[in-house]
């Protein structure tokens, strides 16, 4: 059921708010008249981290993948709308970024003015009632941004026509992006939706009555690192705590009854700063925050069994899903889950409030108990058949071949197949700017580091796998999944020895003398797990060591790498900006801050390549680890029945467990003989 959304009439003679009212089908029980003890049912129903998953496809494997997709999502969102009259449906950022479907739309074919992107039609179609934004949307650049979202940023380097263009048909709400330029939020920093609500009056009696919903946004201040070519003298950023401090007593003072804080990251309850990533345990301690939607971490809260660490910190009830006693939801990613925070609201005689004690929270997968998923709403699929099919046609353009498959099944554990080209582009490139443009770094040798970008995260489909034979597009995109730009940065061999012990997070302290199986990977995840692939360079990762101390014998052409010599480094824009964290590399590196894109490197050096070799593009492992005998076995997951290709990748030491680790996400057991 779609809820009306009632416009208020102002100081117009009551006749006519009369007539107005009764025609725009918001007659009913006018707020003043509510009897005290009136009480309803409110459900904040949340999308997060779209990343344009419109459809249940894959348009890296031309497949459909039923795991994800707004298609399905959208099937929840009906069901839920039918359970809860009362609702209002957000949207919390990252929303318009992250498939070769918004590659296409973003870069190969804009969409002209006039023309909605595929992820707003749909939203559209579906009547969101409002929108965060998160911190890919910037990854296009500021004026495709403003384009997009139909807004008028008074942004240097942003041309605005006349009349704004085509975009969501619900307000996008962010109060801590500003702009240096005016000085102003970037977006309106919150806005208020009056909803028109049934209730049960003390009598028992149903009555209709308006309620004032208050959205306010918040992005990650990494922003400007993360995007620092789009954003660098354009954007500043403030606090969540900061803009929520200053915006939520004027949202109130407003009339808005209902506050819902639409805050794209994660929970940190370290030292707060204003340029925390994930400041949400923070935030939730702002008064009058009613409802808090979380996003970024692609997670599931509130989740039972979560052993994530940022749901099992103090205050965070990752059963009920509160955070410091805030109702708290966070929806998955790529449109896997529904968030849904039911609010019991009373009238107290002047305005509603939330009674907690009747609020329940919960995150609502699209796959059944069954391990079914719940059918698609076909009316998606209708909306954006143009775009889909031209979609398709895009990335099965064939730009090479390859005489062995690349795939990162195990690159954990030493398999460079996915990997090697990577660096080799990233390293050409570099290397052909430097000669022609930086006379002053023409002697500093040059390597790439690149990482296992799919890794297993999303389960036992969400690996890189590229056949043998012709490479296309799609291919590109599955071998570099990001549509970050090639960066160079100028480090010490130091750096190198700390950039690799950053990497080396990916693993999990073995313990030689446990006899039980030890899991070797981590949570830290797989696109931060930088390697080298280059006969130059060489080194060992001993996971028996504590984090910090576990890269060994590095050295570069046969000899122990030089701590004071320089190196460029290519890599991208988001670790040579301070993604990750690596120690040292936080943007003042950077000798090149190149426009183009690692996908589009890559491309145009298989391109011009042709021919894909195992021996020439695919071998060349600069790492392994220690050897080691624990006493118990030492496992790691990946897809079930690819033990042939660890054994194609030189790989002799994996053995193979199972086929299904029983998660229900289609991965499988292996375990890994450190000692060989």
């Amino acid at each position: 059921m779609l809820e009306k959304k009632c416009v208020h009439f102002g100081s117009l003679f009551p006749a006519l708010i009369f007539i107005l009212t009764f025609l725009s089908g918001c007659g009913g029980t006018d707020v003043a008249t509510l009897p005290a003890n009136t009480t309803a049912t409110m459900a904040v129903l949340e999308t997060t981290d779209m990343h344009t998953n419109v459809m249940s496809y894959d348009y890296f494997k031309l497949a459909e993948d039923k795991s994800l997709g707004f298609e399905r999502v959208a099937t929840l969102i009906n069901n839920a709308r039918a359970e809860f009259p009362n609702n209002v449906l957000l949207d919390n950022g990252d929303t318009i970024q992250g498939t070769a479907l918004a590659d296409y739309q973003a870069l190969i074919k804009p969409v002209s003015c006039s023309e909605t992107l595929a992820m707003y039609k749909v939203m559209n179609q579906f009547k969101y009632d409002g929108g965060g934004v998160g911190n890919h949307e910037f990854n296009y650049g500021l004026p495709s941004l403003n384009q997009v979202t139909g807004s008028h940023f008074d942004v240097e380097g942003v041309t605005n026509g006349a009349t704004p263009c085509a975009g969501p048909n619900f307000p996008l709400v962010l109060a801590n992006i500003y702009s240096v330029k005016s000085k102003a939020p970037l977006f309106a920093p919150y806005q208020i939706v009056t909803k028109t609500i049934t209730a049960t009056s003390p009598d028992g009696k149903t009555v209709t009555a308006p309620l004032k919903v208050g959205i306010i946004g918040f992005a990650p201040p990494a922003i400007t690192a993360w995007d620092k070519r789009w954003l660098e003298g354009k954007i500043y950023t403030e606090g969540f705590v900061e803009a929520a401090n200053k915006y939520i007593p004027e949202m109130r003072s407003k009339g808005a009854e209902l506050v819902v804080a639409l805050a794209h990251g994660g929970i940190d309850n370290s030292a707060y700063s204003q340029t925390m990533e994930s400041p949400n345990w923070y935030l939730s301690q702002v008064a009058g925050i009613d409802a808090l939607l979380m996003g970024h971490s692609h997670q599931l809260f509130p989740n039972a069994t979560s052993t994530v660490g940022q749901f099992n910190l103090p205050g965070v009830d990752k059963v009920k899903g509160t955070v410091n006693g805030v109702p708290t939801v966070m929806a998955n990613y790529w449109g896997k889950a529904l968030g849904v925070i039911k609010l019991k609201l009373v009238y107290d005689g002047s305005k509603w409030t939330v009674d907690k004690t009747g609020t329940t929270v919960e995150a609502r997968s699209i796959q059944n108990a069954d391990k079914s998923y719940v059918v698609v709403d076909s009316v998606v699929a209708a909306t954006i058949a143009t775009e889909h099919i031209a979609t398709i046609a895009y990335v099965k353009t064939p730009i090479g071949s390859t005489n062995f498959g690349m795939h990162s099944y195990f690159a954990d554990v030493g398999d460079v197949s996915a990997i090697e080209v990577v660096n080799q582009a990233q390293a050409s490139y570099v290397a052909d700017y430097v000669n022609a443009n930086l006379p002053q770094y023409k002697s500093l040798p040059v390597l790439s580091v690149s990482a296992p970008f799919k890794s297993g995260f999303a389960g036992g489909s969400d690996f890189t796998d590229v056949a043998q034979g012709n490479v296309a597009i799609n291919n590109a995109a599955d071998l570099y999944l990001y549509p970050n730009t090639v960066y160079a940065v100028r480090v010490q061999g130091s750096d190198i020895k700390n950039w690799l012990e950053t990497a080396a997070k990916r693993f999990n302290r073995i313990d030689l003398a446990k006899a039980t199986d030890q899991a070797l990977v981590s949570t830290f995840p797989g696109y931060n797990f930088d390697m080298f692939s280059s006969p130059d360079i060489k080194y060992e990762i001993d996971v028996t060591q504590a984090l910090n101390s576990r890269i060994k014998n590095l050295t570069y052409k046969g000899a122990a790498i030089d701590s004071a010599a320089y190196f460029i480094i290519a890599t991208n824009n988001y670790r040579a900006s301070g993604g990750g964290s690596v120690p040292g590399i936080d943007g003042s590196k950077t000798i090149y801050a190149s426009p183009d894109a690692n996908r589009d490197v890559l491309i145009n050096y298989i391109k011009t390549t042709k021919a894909l070799t195992l021996t020439n593009n695919g071998s060349d492992r600069s790492w392994s680890f220690t050897k080691v005998t624990p006493a118990g076995r030492v496992t790691f997951k990946s897809a079930p029945n690819k033990l042939s290709l660890a054994a194609a990748a030189g790989l002799t030491n994996i053995s193979s467990l199972n086929n299904d680790d029983g998660s229900g996400r289609n991965l499988a057991d292996y375990a890994i003989d450190l000692s060989r």
